[in-house]
């Protein structure tokens, strides 16, 4: 919310192919937010799509950020620009578009996140990304520190994924890998070899482009192999899925 974010470095971490280790966050709580900002992530994902969150419970997640390592990465509902243009007001840089399947979606997540005219962004001259009008320059500067990683978890982002790669204003290509195997025909089976081929086949494209690959990867040796094959930005689990299996492992050794 202040020049504390200019330049924004994570977008300048990708943009210099630099390893980045993430986490999920799901659990829509500003506390187990403000646990995993302290844990020492690069990044952590904010999600807007299979999470029950909104712009009511991401601005305290947030505030609960100030300060920490990690770089707020807000996963939107969807491609629209004005749910894009409300989570830049209340304080998001960084962008993961979900289901981007062309070259026109790219375009279009990249214009909702700039003020014209190189966008499309609308004008509001106090709100929290601001600080409330008091970010100097604010203006002059934002369009350049906004960072969008676009999701490809289709078989028509596959189809388009030079096109979309090639897309000026797209910092990262991300893949989904449960969509993406379900799309392949292997629903719940990302471990496939189809699907796996598919995930190298991103990875190579995206480095072909001189943009980033990244992706969730909960279970460890998939991260590791991710990041053997190139990947740069890593979500290696999620508040979730840690605070799931640690309470099943505690409840296990006592009751089994």
């Amino acid at each position: 919310m202040n020049s504390e974010f200019f330049p924004n470095a994570f977008k300048a971490a990708l943009a210099a192919h630099q390893t980045q280790i993430g986490c999920w966050s799901a659990l829509a709580s500003p506390i187990t937010t403000e646990v995993l900002g302290l844990a020492g992530f690069d990044w952590l994902v904010l999600d807007g799509e299979h999470a029950p969150n909104d712009i009511s419970t991401f601005i305290p997640q947030l505030m609960a950020l100030k300060g920490s390592h990690s770089a707020p990465v807000v996963r939107v509902p969807t491609n629209e620009p004005v749910i894009i243009k409300r989570f830049l007001d209340i304080g998001f840089y960084n962008f993961l578009i979900p289901f981007v399947e062309s070259e026109d979606d790219a375009v279009r997540a990249v214009a909702s996140t700039r003020y014209p005219p190189q966008g499309i962004r609308g004008v509001s001259v106090s709100h929290r990304s601001n600080g409330y009008g008091t970010v100097k320059d604010y203006f002059k500067t934002v369009n350049d520190n906004i960072t969008i990683l676009v999701q490809i978890e289709s078989q028509e982002g596959l189809d388009n994924l030079d096109a979309i790669a090639a897309t000026e204003g797209v910092d990262g290509i991300f893949v989904g890998p449960g969509d993406l195997s379900a799309a392949l025909g292997y629903l719940g089976n990302p471990s496939h070899p189809e699907v796996q081929r598919a995930i190298a086949h991103i990875f190579e494209r995206a480095k072909a482009h001189g943009k980033p690959a990244g992706i969730l990867a909960p279970v460890e040796a998939d991260a590791r192999r991710y990041l053997e094959w190139g990947a740069t930005f890593v979500a290696v689990g999620s508040d979730l899925g840690v605070f799931r299996g640690a309470t099943q492992k505690l409840c296990d050794a006592f009751k089994k």
